[in-house]
């Protein structure tokens, strides 16, 4: 609400009226040459109720510097009033034209007439205007023999005194609610004497409701239309009384197609986005009995004709679960989905088809659900709404799984049972492939897939080919050199197995597949495997990101006062990271900042970009990780952030906020010190891991 609303006065402010304009002729273009008229001219009129008619006006305006305001009672004669002043004047009753013409530099003016009605009776037929649109009311007013109104939203009643608005006759006054919900609105009509005219009417104000439907957003108006009998509610979640849900009656004599729209009339907010590729909604329904119908129906809110509907069957009594809804499956005897349609408003039939009986039911959580995407690299079996069926052939036997050393982690477990053919495999995927070719190219043609195999030495073959003609491959070997734990394999296709097509380039490698102890019979040996993907070309550019993964970049860390950084093998390839190699540091006795830097190839581009990611492994949680970027030349031009480990003995990613740096200075090392502020001593205590530093 406006400045106006503490004013003990009665205050009026009145919204800006275009005038007509008019120049000085004097020869003063030397001054208005790129000055323009003052603009937005406005006046206030503050009248007191006490039958004096003692008006104060307040007049205005952007670029002006002084004001002549016209009282227009009979007289031409003018005040002047400077700006941010204001002027007094008593008036008998009567309706005037008050006038004030603004002056800008250069001499240049603009006018503005507004009319102002002085009466010291009571304002009579009141009649106000009330528009809602979202969390939004626009509120406008009119009455005869009134000077201006007063509007009391109804969300601050217990503010003494209360604030408010004023408009005139032929203005609106809008305000904006902090939440959705029902309010109070009371206008009331002054006039310059102690008598006032009130009108009050109860709004309801909130946000169109849209996908996805939670009832927990207090800026939503959560209003649901019922019909056939049924009866709706918001209320508490059974199961959790701290969410909010719907809860839905259909009672003895509601019909057997009662139902309940969620929403008004007007449905949601926005189209709802149903394609034939992706046509499957859900919501969470919490059902008195198994085996109920639950009918979803959908339909243009302006043209109920354009509809489609299905059905889901509950299967669990007095419990949430969650019901699939997909309008490629259209109830029986209904249109089918027409995806040019203008699906924008939803309704619930519950137990649909049998008439009411007192049954009740909870609905949450109505939303679309992500089209299934076919399999893709990289392959992690983790990504959500993903088909990661694989086809096994030569009588392998391959299921979902969890990561033997993590549970958290989705995995695929392959079997090559007794019997199963020595080339017995399994193809990533259906026999369509990928969606798109493997970019694999002849400069660099190299896959990596985390493997755990039962011992070491077992030989596993990965082949990739055209999904349209398989003679169009190519394969390659690795051998597994651990048992019973994680490690990498990388293939490099331009090292072809024997007696096999070598690498083409212009293959439209688009299928890959593994083969489990190649060339060996089956007998029940137990694979998992995941994270199949490209190995990148290696930067020939010493940059953000740095990986430590290319051979043929020098890794060049400057150590110093005890710190010491080398490019090792990854002494834990597992969970978040499991690339072979980090660096390693190693903090011996020294200063207590001892540490070391790495100099870039160029400056680190930190124009859009301002958080860095990095990977450590800490023999203890709580140990103090700074990172620190400096200028190539002058070690004073930095910046630093340092953040605590949490996690011990296991890899764990870092955030460091540069939000603060000055972008406008240049910044080509990287510092990095462990425990700073305390010398180390070269032990396993002091020996941190680090990889994968990034900006995002």
């Amino acid at each position: 609400m406006n400045a106006i609303k503490y004013f003990l006065s009665i205050t009026l402010l009145l919204a800006v009226i275009t005038g007509c304009k008019k120049e000085s002729f004097d020869d003063t273009s030397f001054v208005n040459s790129g000055v323009s008229e003052p603009a937005k001219l406005s006046v206030l009129f503050n009248i007191t109720q006490d039958n004096t008619g003692l008006v104060t006006i307040f007049p205005t305006g952007e670029g002006a510097t002084i004001y002549d305001v016209y009282y227009g009672d009979g007289t031409e004669s003018f005040v002047k009033v400077g700006q941010g002043k204001n002027t007094q004047h008593a008036y008998k009753e009567g309706v005037y034209t008050v006038k004030i013409v603004a002056h800008g530099i250069g001499g240049k003016t603009t006018e503005l007439s507004q009319e102002l009605t002085v009466s010291f009776k009571a304002p009579e037929n009141l009649k106000t205007t009330l528009t809602t649109n979202g969390l939004t009311v626009n509120v406008g007013a009119t009455a005869d023999f009134e000077t201006m109104f007063h509007v009391y939203y109804g969300d601050e009643t217990t503010t003494n005194p209360e604030p408010y608005d004023s408009f005139l006759q032929d203005q609106t006054a809008t305000h904006t609610y902090a939440s959705a919900g029902s309010y109070v609105v009371r206008v009331i009509a002054l006039s310059g004497g102690v008598a006032t005219t009130t009108h009050e009417e109860t709004i309801k104000v909130g946000r169109q409701i849209d996908l996805p439907l939670t009832f927990e957003d207090p800026n939503y108006d959560y209003t649901t239309s019922d019909f056939g009998g049924n009866v709706s509610s918001v209320v508490a979640d059974p199961a959790n009384a701290a969410n909010k849900v719907l809860k839905v009656i259909k009672p003895a004599g509601a019909e057997v197609w009662a139902g309940t729209t969620l929403g008004t009339a007007s449905g949601f907010a926005n189209k709802v986005a149903v394609t034939a590729a992706s046509s499957k909604m859900t919501a969470r329904v919490y059902s008195p009995a198994a085996g109920l119908t639950i009918k979803l129906k959908l339909e243009d809110h302006a043209v109920a004709a354009n509809a489609v509907e299905t059905d889901a069957v509950t299967t669990v009594v007095n419990a949430w679960e969650t019901l699939t809804f997909d309008f490629n499956n259209n109830s029986a005897g209904t249109p089918a989905l027409n995806p040019a349609f203008t699906y924008d408003k939803a309704s619930m039939f519950f137990d649909f088809n049998v008439g009411g009986s007192g049954k009740v039911f909870y609905m949450d959580d109505l939303k679309m659900t992500a089209p299934i995407q076919k399999i893709s690299l990289p392959v992690t079996f983790d990504a959500p709404n993903t088909d990661y069926t694989v086809t096994d052939f030569g009588n392998n036997v391959s299921i979902d799984a969890a990561d033997p050393t993590n549970a958290a982690n989705k995995v695929k477990k392959t079997t090559k049972p007794g019997g199963a053919e020595t080339w017995a495999g399994v193809t990533i995927g259906t026999a369509a492939g990928f969606p798109t070719k493997i970019p694999v190219t002849s400069a660099f043609a190299q896959m990596s897939l985390r493997v755990y195999s039962p011992a070491a030495g077992l030989t596993i073959k990965l082949k990739i080919e055209d999904h349209v003609d398989g003679s169009k491959s190519v394969e390659t070997d690795a051998v597994t050199t651990v048992a019973n734990q994680w490690e990498t394999l990388t293939f490099n296709f331009l090292n072809n197995s024997v007696g096999t097509p070598v690498f083409n380039p212009v293959t439209n490698y688009d299928k890959a597949s593994v083969f489990f102890d190649f060339n060996v019979s089956g007998s029940g040996k137990v694979f998992y495997w995941d994270d199949l993907k490209l190995v990148p070309a290696p930067s020939s550019v010493l940059g953000i990101p740095l990986d430590f993964q290319s051979t043929t970049l020098n890794y060049a860390f400057t150590d110093f006062d005890g710190g010491a950084v080398t490019v090792v093998n990854n002494p834990n390839a597992s969970g978040i990271n499991t690339s072979t190699k980090v660096a390693k540091m190693v903090k011996s006795s020294g200063a207590t900042y001892g540490g070391s830097f790495l100099t870039l190839d160029n400056p680190i581009d930190f124009s859009t970009k301002k958080t860095f990611k990095m990977k450590v492994y800490s023999p203890r949680a709580g140990a103090k990780v700074l990172l620190k970027v400096e200028n190539l030349t002058n070690g004073g031009i930095s910046f630093e952030k340092e953040v605590n480990t949490t996690k011990a003995n296991e890899w764990e990613e870092l955030t460091f906020d540069y939000s603060a740096i000055n972008t406008g200075n240049s910044y080509q090392k990287v510092v990095l010190i462990f425990d700073n502020g305390t010398s180390g001593d070269g032990s396993a205590n002091y020996t941190f891991y680090l990889d994968d530093i990034i900006l995002n």
